[in-house]
């Protein structure tokens, strides 16, 4: 049984599947949405908890690898488990390659569908916690003066207080004073932490201007 909420949504047009996978989800404690169509799924808004997509590779209107890729930029904290009545190598490549959790051809066994699942929640937690995580450090880094990231660039680039005053055009004095603000608004303590978290933005620092979170 699912140890935190979470929420399996299923979007297949056979209504005999749907309720197949509805009463098997259910018994094993999960909640489940069901769609009867990629549009409809579609009109649900984004799960704010850990969830993972069943879906038909063959849908009326827009198929499964069509709403592949929109799950993949929309809602990307959203692993997709492919189900087929057809073992088609080359479909399976493609969804696969797209970054599918599973591609599962029917008939499947409830335990592997199951275990796909489980694992696929896992995997959409621990993405939803980086994504907690990343928006945590890019709003202490939104907090930064520009001085104060100008500096930060420098400070990770390895430079020391007197060249990266040197390389600015203000006081060793100065550069501490703005050094300390910036390592208290991001909530630091060691230059190491500093390094991990501009890598974990992907900073990056154009010529003559302050850092800026890379796209």
């Amino acid at each position: 049984m699912p140890e935190s909420p979470s929420i399996v949504l299923v979007v297949d047009d056979d209504i005999s599947v749907r309720e197949s996978l509805e009463l098997l989800l259910r018994h094993e404690g999960f909640d489940v949405e069901t769609f009867v169509s990629a549009q409809e799924f579609l009109g649900r808004p984004p799960a704010t908890v850990p969830s993972c997509l069943v879906l038909d590779i063959s849908l009326p209107g827009l198929n499964g690898l069509d709403l592949q890729k929109l799950v993949a930029v929309e809602r990307h904290e959203m692993p997709i488990i492919f189900i087929t009545g057809h073992g088609d190598i080359p479909i399976t490549v493609r969804a696969m390659k797209a970054g599918a959790q599973e591609f599962l051809t029917k008939p499947f066994s409830d335990e592997i569908l199951l275990n796909a699942i489980r694992n696929a929640l896992l995997r959409s937690k621990a993405l939803l916690d980086r994504s907690t995580e990343i928006q945590a450090l890019k709003s202490r880094y939104s907090c930064l003066s520009r001085r104060e990231r100008e500096v930060m660039g420098l400070v990770v680039a390895g430079l020391p207080n007197k060249q990266v005053g040197s390389e600015l055009g203000i006081s060793e004095i100065t550069v501490k004073a703005h050094r300390g603000s910036m390592m208290r608004k991001m909530k630091v303590e060691s230059l190491a932490e500093l390094v991990g978290i501009s890598a974990r933005l992907r900073l990056t620092r154009p010529t003559g201007s302050a850092l800026r979170v890379a796209r």
